[in-house]
Formats: structure tokens, sequence, C-alpha cells
């Protein structure tokens, strides 16, 4: 792509030379793209039916005009046939005739199975304000979903084709993008005094009669994102061989330490616990205030986050985004799942390794806030976020992400995912677990999985640990935690002690006429000790009992978790004195840790124990609900 930037127009002019493969058995005769900018063209488009009319875009409209679209102008193939006209939109998905946001082009020549097509057009954009992830503010530029972007054409057999399809999802409010890997040789011709950050490595920088023209090349990505002002300051770092850039406002510099730091701990956790960083950069962009709608997002090597002068540092938002995008760049970006579609695959595992990363780092206990002596973690905070979302029930993880209408996307994707994924880490333990998901990424890397892919490959493998840690058909766990609607909560309804009586009536027969009580000479007083746990919620999953006794035994017990309730009993001569389910935490799912345990010591440290895990319960939860409002 060759591209050049006005500032006073606000506008992109660009000429794109497409190479396109189809790999796929199928003859192809129409190719379709996306038109992202033509979501910011008008009311009618489907995306703004579904987010609302933002007031801003009317104020002053016609003096200074914010919407957006793109216009291809001319396109043609390596044979010189003009495809111009055989351009038009199409709505795939809700039928608006009014959104533009994808075309169907109709080929001249058939692209026979396995060959490919050079198609070349030239194209104009007009840069919308302040839209979320792209645009412009003041001298700001943050170009996401920019250009004319080809879909991803599906053979029979890619994630869930039964023949071959395009995917070209219009542009909708929630949820992200999807794309095939490519290889992107893109000149950026922006004013002299510009700082330019982009996907892939800085090729070549020169100038030219127009301005600087920054020429970049990214290898097996699904997108190119760039940014540029004249305000930018530049920090260099490098974390093995990768090159890393941080582009900050100045009055921003004051956080490149925590910056650097953080992404430096992402790298070395991912490459340890998944696997190998293949690129050669990454950059980080701090948006300024005014670009605040652009900040917090992943795209191929390159992210944004947010900063705030008056945040206090033990607020730990650079540390919770960069860790986040960061992730994307494996699980949105190598593994290009279709984030449309299934939104878990990306924004729930991404969730699920920003609790790990973070709490590791920062502490488990302060990862998220550490500040005038409230703190709270990083997976702490995901599952109060989850459960006080108040609509945990709303949806299971079969929904796309334009199928959330009325809640739940956050709730769900992201924090119950990451939830049900942090259960089965407890379960399996960290060292299977890791090995799983290095399988999963191995495996699907640079292709595009689909959620049954994953469960599949999970599936395959949690029937391979000896002992079988989960202790129940893997199939049943996913189909009840990730696409189920129901809830986890047990509950240790009582404990009960009871003084066995000496034995009373006959031995053998009633002619022996000998009563039991005069044999029985034993001296010990015995106790029938119980306790009864119960489950409230829908989810059953088995779960370990510790029990403890006044004579500080400890017993454990397993409870495979499908009935309502049970029981335990024992006969001895120390009565219970406390009982806690699932003592370590491990399904994370539960909704409520308080009732999980009981004590029934007036005076004793199993009281004290208890107790005292009950109050630092409560104490996280007023955290949590301080978080909300």
């Amino acid at each position: 792509m060759e591209i050049s930037l006005d500032i006073e127009a606000k506008k992109l002019f660009g000429k794109t030379t497409l190479y396109w493969k189809n790999t796929s058995e199928d003859t192809i005769k129409e190719l379709q793209f996306h038109l992202y900018y033509n979501a910011f063209k008008n009311t009618k488009s489907t995306f703004f039916k579904e987010r609302g009319f933002p007031s801003f875009l009317s104020n002053g409209q016609e003096a200074d005009c914010n919407w957006g679209f793109t216009e291809i102008r001319s396109m043609k193939d390596e044979s010189g046939n003009d495809l111009t006209n055989s351009i038009s939109y199409i709505q795939p998905d809700d039928d608006n005739e009014d959104d533009q946001t994808v075309i169907s082009v109709s080929l001249e020549n058939s692209i026979k199975p396995l060959g490919q097509r050079t198609i070349e057009f030239t194209w104009q954009a007009k840069i919308p304000k302040t839209m979320p992830r792209t645009g412009y503010n003041k001298e700001y530029y943050f170009f996401a979903q920019w250009f004319p972007k080809i879909g991803v054409y599906e053979a029979a057999g890619v994630r869930y084709a039964e023949e071959g399809k395009w995917n070209c999802h219009q542009y909708h409010s929630i949820g992200e993008y999807y794309a095939d890997f490519g290889l992107y040789n893109v000149a950026l011709t922006v004013p002299d005094n510009y700082i330019v950050g982009a996907s892939g490595e800085l090729i070549e920088k020169q100038e030219t009669d127009t301005g600087t023209k920054w020429t970049f090349r990214a290898e097996d990505v699904i997108d190119f994102t760039w940014t540029c002002s004249p305000h930018y300051v530049v920090t260099k770092d490098k974390w093995k061989d990768v090159e890393i850039s941080l582009l900050s406002y100045p009055d921003h510099l004051h956080f490149k330490d925590r910056y650097i730091k953080t992404i430096k701990n992402a790298m070395s956790y991912l490459d340890e616990h998944v696997g190998k960083y293949p690129y050669t950069t990454l950059t980080i962009v701090d948006p300024p205030i005014h670009g605040l709608f652009t900040g917090g997002m992943e795209y191929p090597t390159i992210i944004s986050s947010l900063s705030f002068n008056f945040f206090p540092s033990g607020f730990k938002t650079i540390e919770t985004l960069t860790t986040h995008e960061f992730i994307h760049q494996y699980f949105m970006q190598m593994l290009a799942s279709q984030e449309q579609e299934e939104p878990w695959m990306d924004e729930g595992i991404t969730t699920y390794y920003e609790g790990r990363i973070l709490d590791h780092y920062e502490g488990k206990h302060r990862s998220t806030i550490d500040w005038l002596g409230i703190s709270i973690g990083n997976k702490a905070y995901n599952r109060a976020e989850f459960l006080s979302s108040g609509n945990t029930k709303i949806a299971d993880n079969n929904y796309k992400a334009r199928d959330y209408k009325h809640g739940g996307y956050k709730a769900i994707a992201y924090n119950k995912t990451a939830i049900v994924l942090e259960t089965l880490e407890g379960i399996i333990g960290a060292t299977s677990m890791d090995k799983m998901m290095q399988l999963y990424f191995e495996t699907w890397k640079f292709k595009h999985p689909s959620g049954q892919d994953l469960i599949n490959l999970a599936t395959s493998y949690l029937d391979t640990i000896p002992n079988k840690p989960l202790r129940m058909k893997a199939a049943d766990f996913f189909d009840q935690t990730l696409f189920g609607t129901g809830e986890c909560d047990f509950i240790l309804n009582s404990i009960e002690n009871t003084k066995a009586e000496n034995a009373a009536g006959y031995l053998n027969s009633i002619d022996d006429c000998v009563p039991l009580e005069n044999i029985d000479t034993s001296s010990e007083i015995t106790y029938n000790s119980k306790i009864i746990v119960r489950q409230d919620g829908q989810v059953n999953l088995p779960v370990d009992i510790k029990i403890e006794f006044e004579n500080g035994e400890e017993k454990f017990v397993y409870w495979d978790g499908q009935s309502r309730s049970t029981e335990f009993t024992f006969l001895g001569a120390h009565k219970i004195t406390s009982a806690i389910i699932d003592p370590d935490k491990k399904i994370t799912l539960d909704k409520n840790f308080l009732n999980n345990s009981r004590s029934i010591s007036e005076n004793n440290s199993a009281r004290k124990k208890y107790g005292y895990k009950i109050i630092s319960g409560l104490q996280h939860l007023i955290e949590n609900c301080m978080l909300l409002f």
C-alpha cells in the first residue's frame, strides 16, 4: 500500500496492490472486502443502529464534519479488467440496506483452485474524529480498521464451514475482527514533523517533496495498524531480540519505566508458559487524553494502553492494559480465531493470562489496586466483576459478540471464561494447564482454530493426564462451564456431633437373655460425627472437603458433586470441629466462598483460622463493591 495523509482535509489517499491466493479447492467468482470506515458514514449504519448515535457528531457538523468513510475510486485485475463497476454493497449479517461496510467484487475471470489474482485499486478515506479505536483529535492520529481489507474465504473444513464461503462480517458495535495472515509492505507519507509508529519493522525513512515517507514491512500478520503525531517522544528498549518502542506524549514520559517493566514481564511469562513471540518489534502507544477512544486496543505488533496523571501509582491501569493487550498478540494475532463469532476464544483466554501474569509479578493480593490500605489482586477483581455484574446467567459462550444485545458481553466472554480456565487450572494443576495451552498454541498458531478445535484438543489432552485429576468427563466440564448458564455454589450445610450410646438389646437370641449393656465393658466415649454438604447451583463439579477434629487430626474426603447434597459420617473418640469445602479455592467458579466452611468450637484455633478467612473474604467483597461505583 502507498498511503498519503492530508492533515488539512483529514483524508487518506491510498493505492493498494493485493496479491491474493486461493488456498482452497474451490473456484472463486467474487472477492469480498471490509470498508470499516463506512460504519462512521451516517446514522443508518449497523454500527450506529446497534450503539446509538453520539451527540458530539452533530455539534458543528456542517462547519467541521466529524463523519468518516471509505470510497474505492478504481479497481482492476492484472489482466487490465476494470472491476470498478462490479463493486456492490452487501449486508451478510442483518440485511440493513443502508450499511456499506462490506462490498462484493464480481470477477471477470474466476480464480481456479490454488490459483492467485492480483488486484490493484485506488481509494480515499475521510478520517473520523474520536471514534472507538480509530480517528484523529487535534494532531493525534490513530489508524485501525482504516483500509479496504479483504475478508477470509473459509474452505470446507475450516472452522465450521461445511462448504466454501466468504466470512466477511459487517462492522458491528460489539466484537472485533477476523482476517487472514499476510505480508504487508506499506509506505506512509506524512508531514515532515510527524513521528510514526506501526505494525512490523521500519524498513526505510526518506524525505520527499510531499513529506516524509515511512516504509514498514509486517509478515505473517492479520492486519496493519499505525499512528502518527508531531508530539510523540520515542523510548527504545529491547527484550531478547525484540525491539520495543514506546510512543508517549511529553507529559506522560514519567510512566515509561512502568511500561517497559510491564511489557518485559508479559513477554517473559508467555515465552515460558505459552510459546515464542516470533516478531522482531513491539510498539506501545500511550495516547494523549484527547486520544482516549483509541486506548486499550491490540493490533499485530502494536498495542495501545492508557495512563492518567491524576491516578495514584497504586492503581495498576498501565500494568493491566499493557499486559492484556500484549497477550492478544498470541490469541488474537497468532491464533487468529473469529472474534466476532467466538469472542471468548481471545478475550476470555487473554483475561485468564492477564490474571496469571499480573498476580505473579505484582502480587496476588495487590496486582490491580494497592493504595491507602486497599488492595485487590487481578484474578480476584475479575471474579468480583463477574459475580457482581447482575447478569451471570444472561448468556453462554455460544453467543456471537453481536448477539449480546442486553448486556453480558464482558461478564461472559471475558470474565466467566477466565474463571472457567482458572478453575480448570486449579483442578489439574498449573503444570498440566501449561502443557495443554502450549500444545494448543503450537498446533494452531498461524491458523484459524474454532472453539470446537480447542475443546477437542483439551479433551484429548485431559484424558492423557495420569490419575485423571479432572475426575469427570472433560466434555461434561466444558458443556457445563463454558457453554452452560448454570451457577456453581457449594455449601457446608451443617456439622453434627452426637455421643454414641452404649449398645443395648440381645446378643444372639432372646433365649440367651444376655442384654448387651451387661457385656459392654468399654468406658471410652465415642461420637457419631457428620457433615452435610450441598450444592445449590446447576454446575456439578467434583470437589475436595477438609475436615478437622478436636485433637488436631485432619481428614480429606472427595465428593463427585453430582447430587444436590450428601453426608460424610465418622465414628471416633473426637468431635469434628470444623470443615471446609475446596480448601485451596481451586474452583473459582464457586460464587460464594463464605458459605464453604463451618466451625462449632467456642475457643480453638480452627475457629480463629476460618474466622480470619471469612473476614478476609468480606474485606475483598467490600473492596470489590467500592470499585463498581
